[in-house]
């Protein structure tokens, strides 16, 4: 019983949870620096927040349809390589092809016994659909995605909702986006296995990277 509750919970896995949120940060760094390149540091704090989050909610939307466009994409190159494994009459072919739809190693180390399994089973299910359905899961992952990126502009834009000077409001920012970042990259470091200090340590580097190309620009 727990499995599957933790599968249904699990709408987007964590790659793709943390990526929506940094797609979301640095998409509302990007546009608040380029408001403040644009207004010389001059600009109005409320015309900053609210044009960060019109834009977070735009690319919200575009990112949520492109997710979708994706998990369909994914389908149907399922579909078509089950059939194509089905419809071959050479075992070590299909076989072939069952490795490579396995990530990198875990397909070159599975057993011939395994994989001739799994060829097998293949063939004996019913026939997969002509078009891969649009399931109840993937609109609610696709909400997921909007959401996620939206809701990361928040820690981004808030500085503007209490500094009245622009470019102090952006130096706690980026401050806050910094952060965020390092916090991106220990999740994905924990998930990975390949340590959660150095990728968040990676991550803060990257994002640094880009916020000082915005600051000066905007200097």
């Amino acid at each position: 019983m727990d499995e599957p509750t933790t599968q249904r919970e699990r709408i987007l896995n964590p790659v793709d949870r943390v990526s929506e949120v940094v797609f979301g940060l640095l998409m509302a760094v990007s546009f608040t620096g380029a408001i403040d390149v644009a207004s010389g540091g001059e600009g109005d704090v409320r015309t900053v927040l609210f044009a960060a989050l019109a834009c977070n909610l735009a690319w919200g939307l575009v990112d949520a349809v492109m997710y979708l466009v994706r998990v369909q994409v994914d389908k149907g190159h399922g579909i078509s390589l089950m059939r194509a494994i089905r419809a071959d009459g050479d075992p070590a072919r299909a076989n072939a092809q069952i490795r490579r739809a396995f990530p990198g190693a875990i397909g070159e180390s599975l057993p011939e016994e395994v994989v001739d399994g799994l060829r097998r089973h293949l063939t004996d299910l019913p026939e997969p659909p002509r078009r891969p359905p649009v399931e109840r899961r993937d609109l609610a992952a696709a909400l997921a995605v909007f959401i996620l990126v939206v809701l990361s502009t928040f820690p981004v834009v808030l500085p503007f909702l209490f500094i009245d000077e622009v470019r102090l409001a952006m130096r706690v920012s980026n401050g806050t986006a910094v952060a965020m970042l390092f916090l991106a990259g220990l999740a994905l470091g924990r998930y990975s296995g390949i340590g959660t200090l150095r990728t968040g340590l990676w991550m803060v580097a990257l994002g640094a990277s880009l916020i000082a190309v915005i600051i000066a620009l905007g200097a």
